[in-house]
């Protein structure tokens, strides 16, 4: 008997405690209208028509695979009973969230879907994420297992990427903007000053950090990549297989340059608001995965030393430097010393910092315990062969460390610890952290780097830094990424005829062949009525094309057509519905 498909709360309940803040729950029936989903099926009619020949092959697969059918918004129970069989899971979020977060939810193979449908007022460009992008964007491909791992590691790395306070504003001010650009009651100098905000930050010089570099990477495949050659190439990215203007205008070779991807591509920056001048296509996923771990390479958490240090300094954000001992310090850090080739000797954080093991922390060494930074020499003790984490009890006491004795350490470096030892912290054979009270620590010249009016001083232990990633060891403890206030989609209240118009017409099967003893005279009537009490619903007169091709007179098809042609004026949409309605829109 097949084990029962987890529900949403039960998915839920299977996030760690930080995460399950940002996941809200879909009540599919209720959250979205009629008119939801009609934008839903003209966009995914035309999407598929558009897509058929360009896309992936998988793509029309995955859509059948995930759970994503084509004439309703999905709900995630269907999707999480199809994602189950692939080893994913999916939830539903609030419109944008951090992005350390959303690489997280990825390393854990979960795909994060915003809740809200775009509006018929954005049915071709959307500001912020909505349902039809997040999952027949990104789900069709998760059935191509090399697709699905590349993604799990793109989220692993990323999570670990250094964000600077930069990224962080600028992140801020998109999903401002975007709440208030999609809300239709939005004050205009509100929106007007969300838009300057944006420019200005836009407009700053600044150097990308890991984090801006990486963007730029899952920007140029995941959102807008291109696979195969630049001759003979497909689409693939969930940007391009979201958007009916841009999946068709990216083919143009002459206006849309094909690069070769490499890891190059992190060195080219992306513009949201406009379509893209070149694209990048990869050979494979497994060409992908091979570039992510080029630049996976040069990143700080796999460098490590002084030099990724310094990196954490310039971000001024919260950053997680890893010990050879499994120590791990997480922090804004402040300062680092280095001797005269280079080697880290001694660091120090500013504000609330974190003390962990092996992504846990350290019981008592909370950001409460270590309110105002923290310091700590690094690297080996005189007259010591082995790092000072390696050494039994027995062995220290050898040395003359013990707790409860006044203990002098002496390093390599010419830094020097003295003062009372009160405790050895250890794990699995490892001395982690020793605490002195009555403590003094200088360098070869003398200087006094921590003062035992200070008060107590825990020094890890650790010979070198192995790593430094963005964020924090223990994330359940030191949270640093709080949900903002719900922002769900504002809409005027609906119109609850017009709503029961949507689901009248959804609910009518369409005939299959075109004659005239096929004609309904009621439905007729019924549609002339419709045409009249809703002169501008332009989405109206596409579904009732769409189930009344047969069952019209050619008189009063023409007259829906002229009037949908009188309606839609902008050039994106008229190409659109002539993709969903063929010849009929054209007036023939």
């Amino acid at each position: 008997m097949n084990a029962p498909l987890p529900t949403q709360a039960e998915v839920v309940a299977s996030l760690p405690a930080h995460l399950r803040p940002f996941v809200k729950v879909q009540d599919h029936r209720s959250q979205y209208t009629p008119r939801d989903h009609a934008v839903w099926r003209f966009l995914m009619s035309a999407l598929t028509k558009s897509l058929a020949s360009t896309a992936h092959p998988v793509y029309r697969e995955g859509l059948e695979r995930t759970g994503i059918a084509l004439d309703h918004i999905p709900s995630i129970d269907e999707m999480n009973a199809c994602l189950a069989k692939l080893g994913w899971r999916a939830v539903v979020v609030d419109g944008f969230i951090p992005p350390a977060i959303f690489m997280e939810f990825q390393a854990l193979k979960v795909l994060v879907i915003a809740l809200d449908m775009r509006s018929v007022e954005h049915l071709l460009y959307t500001p912020a994420p909505d349902i039809l992008h997040e999952s027949a964007g990104h789900a069709p491909f998760l059935v191509d297992v090399d697709y699905a791992e590349f993604l799990q590691r793109f989220g692993e790395i990323g999570m670990r990427a250094i964000a600077n306070q930069y990224d962080h504003e600028l992140y801020e001010a998109i999903r401002a903007l975007s709440i208030l650009k999609e809300d239709p009651a939005a004050d205009a100098e509100a929106l007007a000053a969300a838009e300057a905000r944006l420019n200005e930050l836009s407009a700053q010089e600044q150097t990308p950090s890991e984090a801006a570099l990486l963007t730029r990477l899952h920007w140029w495949t995941v959102e807008y990549g291109l696979v195969g050659d630049i001759e003979d190439y497909h689409l693939f990215g969930a940007g391009l297989l979201s958007s009916l203007g841009e999946s068709q205008s990216c083919l143009d070779d002459q206006n849309v340059r094909k690069l070769p991807l490499t890891v190059n591509a992190v060195d080219t920056p992306y513009d949201i608001t406009s379509a893209q001048p070149q694209l990048f296509v990869t050979r494979s996923c497994k060409h992908m995965s091979q570039v992510l771990e080029e630049f996976a390479a040069c990143m700080a958490f796999r460098r490590g030393g002084a030099e990724s240090l310094h990196k954490a300094i310039d971000a001024a954000a919260v950053c997680t430097a890893d010990y050879d001992s499994g120590v791990q310090v997480s922090g804004v850090f402040a300062e680092v010393f280095c001797d005269a080739v280079g080697n880290v000797i001694y660091l120090r954080t500013a504000g609330p910092t974190q003390l962990a093991w092996c992504g846990k922390e350290l019981y008592g060494h909370g950001v409460d315990s270590h309110r105002e930074g923290f310091s700590a020499p690094v690297g080996l003790l005189k007259d010591f062969s082995r790092c000072l984490s390696e050494y039994t009890i027995d062995e220290l006491k050898a040395h003359q460390i013990a707790v409860g004795e006044e203990v002098t350490l002496e390093f390599l470096s010419g830094i020097t610890v003295c003062g009372y030892l009160e405790e050895i912290i250890r794990q699995e054979h490892r001395n982690l952290i020793l605490s002195f009270s009555q403590c003094r620590v200088t360098d070869l010249e003398g200087n006094t780097l921590f003062d035992p009016e200070w008060g107590r001083y825990d020094m890890t232990v650790g010979g070198r830094i192995t790593g430094v990633s963005g964020g924090v060891a223990d994330r359940e403890r030191y949270q640093l990424y709080k949900p903002l206030p719900r922002t769900e989609t504002h809409r005027s209240g609906a119109d609850e005829a017009l709503m029961a118009a949507y689901v009248e017409i959804a609910s009518r099967e369409a005939l299959p062949a075109s004659s005239e003893s096929s004609v309904d005279e009621a439905w007729t009537e019924r549609v002339l009525d419709l045409l009249a009490a809703y002169p501008r619903e332009w989405l109206l007169r596409s579904e009732i094309l769409r189930v009344s091709e047969s069952s019209l007179r050619k008189e009063h098809l023409a007259q829906v057509v002229a009037e949908l042609n009188a309606l839609v004026t902008e050039t994106q949409h008229r190409r659109a519905l002539g993709l969903v309605h063929g010849e009929h829109f054209s007036g023939t």
